[in-house]
């Protein structure tokens, strides 16, 4: 969908498709459930699993209220840890609790039996390489689930959580298939879509000189999340997104250094500081060590950067210094940060929406972007902090206005 170009930047209110989001009205999809099938890591409390899935099988407050307007007929979980969650709920609820990804698909019936599949690779005991990555497998998920698809000849819209890999290659393979095969393919994180702080969303074809994303935790798991948030924001700048020349990621003092030489700014972090909550002191005394930065290089000469402020924040953001707007803008990220998780519901709906028609909310590319600077910044990491060309990383896509951010803090149907 497309819309002429804005001047202003555009603060949204609960109109239109936001509806979907924002929790104003009990049902997108009135009288209608989409059969669909969870494959998952594991399934234990808190996990990404019980934060999705759960809102499916006992309703967006996960309380036995309303929910989506989707039916779980089969669970897969590739873990059975002790304080598993998956085999109580799948009797609760009447759900097939499965061997294998084959029979979660076709319900042991011989034939294709669900109409969306979602792909939780997040959480479990797995291991990780020398670069530190966690090697989910989602592409082995992603795999059988397209293996199965093809035997029967039914290609149905799936989705997968976060990153779509540790790997770029198997991420790039998994796109390309996606999109040979037709099946509407949808990933990433909850940060695009959470509410935000203030609600900011920049207006088509803006001229950024600078953004910032903010972020916290592990560099991998919570990096990516940090990606996102940025990637969500600056996909929006004038001709759309065209890739990443390069990348490259500081610790510690190397960091500020390169602050100091104005490869980042502390005046645009300083300014986004003023709406994300913080620790009260100095940013480089809190962070210490502990922190990092990811420079990223666009090819269209964007300058974009994430800084993971470990020890003075422990919420994501972003900042952008906007060409003709005198001062630069910011919004907080702002999650749930208790049992249910409702900014896993703001994803959730829009997976629904894509679920019950066929079409992906936002392009998958946005995911196969961050998916890309992720690895990246890993290998970067490992190397000393040495500067990466990323030819590969020539990525284009022209972002989507649906789904945008809810408007609304954590407000569910009811």
């Amino acid at each position: 969908m497309s819309h002429p170009v804005s001047r202003r930047l555009f603060w949204p209110q609960s109109v239109g498709a936001a509806a979907l989001l924002s929790g104003n009205s009990s049902s997108a999809f009135p009288g209608e459930s989409q059969r669909i099938a969870a494959i998952v890591t594991v399934y234990t409390k808190d996990s990404h699993a019980d934060g999705y899935v759960g809102k499916v099988l006992e309703g967006w407050q996960q309380d036995g209220g309303k929910g989506p307007d989707l039916k779980l007929m089969s669970l897969y979980a590739d873990q059975v840890p002790k304080n598993d969650l998956s085999l109580a709920l799948a009797k609760k609820h009447d759900v097939l609790h499965t061997r294998n990804i084959e029979q979660a698909l076709t319900l042991g019936t011989g034939n294709f039996a669900v109409e969306g599949v979602l792909s939780m690779g997040e959480h479990g005991d797995y291991p990780r390489n020398k670069l530190g990555q966690l090697l989910y497998p989602r592409k082995r998920f992603f795999d059988e689930i397209v293996k199965v698809m093809q035997r029967h000849r039914r290609f149905v819209p799936l989705f997968n959580d976060k990153h779509l890999s540790w790997s770029w290659d198997e991420a790039q393979e998994m796109v390309e298939t996606a999109h040979e095969l037709g099946i509407p393919f949808m990933a990433g994180s909850s940060i695009p879509v959470t509410w935000r702080k203030p609600g900011l969303v920049l207006p088509r074809g803006c001229q950024i000189e600078e953004a910032i994303g903010l972020g916290y935790g592990e560099l991998e798991g919570y990096g990516i999340h940090t990606l996102e948030g940025l990637q969500c924001m600056v996909e929006r700048r004038q001709g759309g997104e065209t890739g990443v020349r390069s990348v490259q990621a500081l610790q510690g003092e190397a960091m500020w250094k390169a602050a100091r030489e104005g490869r980042w700014s502390t005046d645009l972090l300083e300014a986004a500081l003023k709406v994300v909550p913080h620790k009260k002191g100095d940013v480089k005394t809190n962070v210490g060590n502990n922190g990092a930065v990811f420079l990223v290089d666009y090819r269209d000469g964007t300058r974009g950067s994430v800084a993971m402020l470990n020890g003075h924040i422990g919420q994501f953001g972003f900042v952008a210094k906007l060409r003709g707007v005198a001062d630069p803008v910011a919004c907080w990220f702002v999650l749930q940060e208790e049992h249910p998780w409702e900014h896993h519901a703001n994803l959730l709906r829009a997976v629904e929406q894509m679920f019950h028609s066929g079409k992906p909310g936002y392009p998958v590319e946005r995911t196969l972007l961050t998916t890309g600077i992720q690895q990246v910044v890993m290998q970067s990491l490992a190397g000393g902090g040495r500067r990466i060309a990323t030819p590969h990383l020539a990525v284009k896509y022209t972002p989507s206005d649906y789904p945008p951010p809810a408007t609304k803090p954590f407000a569910s149907p009811t």
